[in-house]
């Protein structure tokens, strides 16, 4: 069985998969199998390595500055943004990797050390997104 394909107890069971919950496989959240399988589909070569943005939401300046300090000190380049007119009093953090390999393990330990870091400083993880394949050296 691939990683991107859901075993089914039940072949006509067609009851949703919370986005939240593990895959017993790989550990990953559906969110992010969805997200990789995603990429795959569009042709991209999972073992190239590729931009990583994640995003962050903080209720205040402070919270934002801390989270970004945490990200920097994993290797992660991030900002502080202000607030969007639509969104005032949330602080966004962009953390990003300009050259990462979607390994499971890096898909994996990034999303828990991200969650982590918006529960620590009362924020909201967005999610991720990547850039296409970057040329090899």
């Amino acid at each position: 069985m691939g990683i991107f394909k859901r075993k089914d107890k039940n072949p006509d069971d067609d009851e949703p998969v919370n986005p939240e919950d593990r895959s017993p496989i790989t550990g990953l959240k559906y969110k992010d199998l969805q997200l990789l399988g995603a990429i795959k589909d569009s042709g991209a070569n999972l073992d190239a390595p590729r931009h990583v943005l994640h995003y962050l939401y903080f209720p205040s300046e402070a919270a934002a500055q801390k989270a970004s300090e945490a990200c920097q000190s994993q290797g992660w380049e991030a900002a502080v943004r202000d607030p969007l007119p639509d969104f005032p009093g949330q602080w966004s953090v962009i953390a990003e990797q300009a050259s990462a390999v979607l390994t499971l393990d890096f898909v994996r330990g990034n999303t828990d050390f991200f969650e982590e870091v918006a529960a620590l400083y009362d924020g909201e993880h967005d999610g991720w997104e990547v850039g296409p394949d970057l040329p090899r050296n």
